[in-house]
């Protein structure tokens, strides 16, 4: 994977996104978006572990979590792309974890689907969150993805986002979720903060349309 312009610190936030090739599909099932959640797990993990696909489900049960090359803070999976809100905890460890998953995910879909070649537009993209106020706004547009694309009308519809995870502090999942939810007094006030943003973000999705439909 080609070398960032800018370097990755650990203990900072990075908001990590892609998309298809050619803006192709790159989950087209139920199973795709869940094998994609489970090689998000497996490769956060660090350390020599059995190979991908011998481990049974669930993955929870068989890998030693104590010490991971990132941590997962957020994520939604689209259609044809993803987010992902990531906390690297080990030096290189975005850069190895996006490529492990990416080859990872790549040779799967590849196989399930019968097709040759990358699936991925390019190298992933990487923008440092810079504040406290920028993270927790980030987790916020990466919730509303689904509901600005039309997918769904709220946000908690959306089976293949972190949304659901947010709202239950009990439910145990892919993410570390204090990071976000430590600036609110309980998960109802997320909630209520990111419900909030859902009229302006679609004016704002209409507007961009728009605009590229003028360009055109």
């Amino acid at each position: 994977m080609p070398s960032r312009t800018f370097p990755f610190s650990n203990g900072y936030f990075y908001h990590i996104f892609n998309r298809g090739s050619e803006k192709r599909s790159i989950f087209e099932t139920q199973r795709d978006y869940q094998r994609f959640l489970k090689t998000l797990k497996y490769y956060q993990i660090l350390g020599p572990k059995p190979r991908f696909s011998r481990f049974p489900s669930p993955l929870s049960n068989k890998l030693d979590e104590s010490q991971k090359v990132i941590e997962i803070i957020a994520f939604c999976l689209m259609p044809n792309h993803f987010h992902l809100l990531l906390r690297q905890n080990t030096d290189r460890g975005i850069t190895e974890f996006t490529s492990k998953l990416s080859n990872s995910y790549t040779k799967y879909y590849n196989t399930k689907h019968t097709r040759v070649g990358p699936l991925f537009q390019g190298e992933f993209k990487a923008v440092l969150m810079e504040s406290d106020e920028q993270l927790v706004h980030v987790s916020r547009y990466i919730h509303l993805n689904p509901v600005v694309s039309g997918l769904v009308k709220q946000p908690d519809h959306y089976q293949w986002s972190s949304y659901r995870e947010f709202l239950d502090p009990i439910k145990s999942g892919v993410c570390l979720k204090d990071p976000i939810l430590g600036f609110f007094k309980n998960p109802s006030d997320y909630q209520q903060f990111v419900l909030d943003q859902i009229g302006y973000a679609q004016e704002l999705e209409f507007i961009k349309h728009q605009l590229l439909d003028a360009e055109a």
